[in-house]
């Protein structure tokens, strides 16, 4: 059973697992925001989906070798997970140009990145999660310098591999966020969730946005493409 609520965010509330010292539940929220939280809206539905497509994406990463929180889907909305110790930065990996990096450096809407760009945020929303350079991620961290080329390794090892899952599902990865955390025994692994919140999803063949981009932009049933999302997934096993 769930123990004392530990943290809430936007998109998700931790708990201790009852009976455990080094467990924790992720119970998923039906919220959407947008805009470090000045858009809001909550749709009936979204935390399943998001929990469903996370523990599949999850599950497909273990079996590629790769270490994570994950450990199992409990229930419709919610999967018990390692306790990490959350490093504050978000890493975000880039395939193609789109979002904020095109307003930043001028660069043309889906040119491809190849080999693919790593940016680092600063996680702090007061602070609008500003983008950060190497020099700032080890002065805001506790990480050292041996670990935060750890953690990009990891980050384009991940983007190799879902790469491979997304295509399989005729899907393009365009861009994604992840978020690292170190375990007890010191390891970095890869924490929070993988899901269309989290990363940029473009259909290959009509290039409609399978993401939270159709909520941000006000362009589409939000609902319905995470169902899109969790159906393909769904019809690979």
């Amino acid at each position: 059973m769930k123990a004392e609520l530990l943290y809430e965010g936007k998109a998700k509330q931790v708990y201790r697992l009852e009976g455990t010292m080094d467990q924790l539940v992720l119970s998923y929220k039906n919220d959407a925001t947008a805009f470090n939280g000045k858009k809001k809206e909550s749709f009936d539905g979204k935390g399943r989906l998001n929990n469903e497509i996370s523990s599949r994406i999850f599950s497909f990463l273990h079996d590629k070798g790769i270490e994570t929180h994950f450990i199992e889907k409990w229930n419709e909305n919610e999967q018990i997970v390692q306790q990490t110790e959350i490093i504050p930065l978000e890493v975000v990996v880039r395939n193609l140009a789109t979002g904020s990096i095109t307003k930043r450096l001028g660069i043309e809407e889906n040119t491809p990145f190849d080999p693919p760009i790593v940016e680092l945020f600063f996680k702090d929303d007061e602070l609008n999660d500003p983008l950060i350079n190497d020099e700032h991620a080890l002065f805001l961290s506790s990480v050292t310098e041996s670990e935060l080329q750890e953690i990009k390794e990891k980050a384009l090892k991940i983007n190799v591999a879902l790469t491979e899952l997304f295509q399989s599902i005729n899907i393009s990865l365009v861009d994604f966020k992840l978020e690292f955390g170190r375990l007890a025994c010191g390891s970095i692994v890869l924490a929070d969730e993988i899901s269309p919140d989290t990363c940029r999803l473009w259909d290959l063949n009509t290039q409609e946005k399978m993401d939270k981009d159709v909520f941000r932009q006000g362009t589409g049933d939000l609902i319905e493409v995470y169902n899109v999302i969790l159906q393909r997934l769904e019809d690979l096993s």
